[in-house]
């Protein structure tokens, strides 16, 4: 599969070397410019490379969007219209400036993102894991139920089935929690935000 990957600080980069390690082709970005990530792009080997935002929008099946809140409207929407987009962003106020939509609980952010980006099939994953344990955790050999758990929201069922089966891939246990709205779940702060747990101990803090 063809992943692009917008971002390339800790989430972004790990997962690069994660779906590049499960035989994906990733195109990988920042807002600085392709020629800062020579060196990353050298240390993941020949199914990487370094792009634009908009290229790797375009060249991507799945795009996972690794920036800060605060810039999600920098995002080339055109690109990403129809694809599936995964949100693993957070909100941190102190870092994002306040948004009353979703202070007020009106809008959770991976809602704000979605309608931002109108057409994109919008999945929010990866955005409760430190990327110590995302670079450490994954175990292909577990069975499902006893691997480190990666929280799964949103409203395309198909979109979710294919971030399920790509965490899979990398050695996490996916664990759905419901739509985007159920996606306020997964913030910082909430009971699952940076929970070292299998999937089958997140059955007991986020019953389905």
């Amino acid at each position: 599969m063809n992943i692009g990957i917008i971002g390339a600080g800790h989430i972004g980069g790990t997962t690069a070397k994660l779906f590049v390690d499960a035989g994906h082709d990733v195109a990988i970005s920042n807002s600085r410019g392709p020629e800062t990530l020579r060196d990353l792009v050298a240390e993941l080997g020949p199914k990487a490379r370094a792009v634009t935002p908009e290229e790797a929008a375009r060249f991507g099946e799945v795009v996972l969007l690794a920036i800060p809140l605060k810039d999600y409207t920098t995002l080339p929407v055109d690109e990403l219209r129809g694809k599936i987009v995964i949100d693993a962003m957070n909100y941190y106020p102190n870092r994002d400036g306040r948004y009353e939509s979703i202070d007020s609980g009106r809008s959770t952010s991976s809602e704000l993102v979605a309608s931002h980006l109108g057409g994109a099939r919008v999945v929010k994953a990866f955005n409760t894991i430190w990327f110590e344990h995302l670079k450490t955790k994954g175990n292909k050999n577990a069975p499902i139920d006893q691997r480190r758990v990666i929280f799964v929201s949103g409203d395309d069922a198909e979109a979710k089935g294919v971030v399920a089966r790509l965490i899979e891939e990398i050695g996490f246990g996916p664990y759905d929690l419901g739509s985007l709205r159920d996606s306020a779940e997964q913030q910082p702060d909430a009971d699952v935000y940076n929970k070292d747990i299998t999937v089958a101990a997140a059955r007991a803090i986020a019953p389905r």
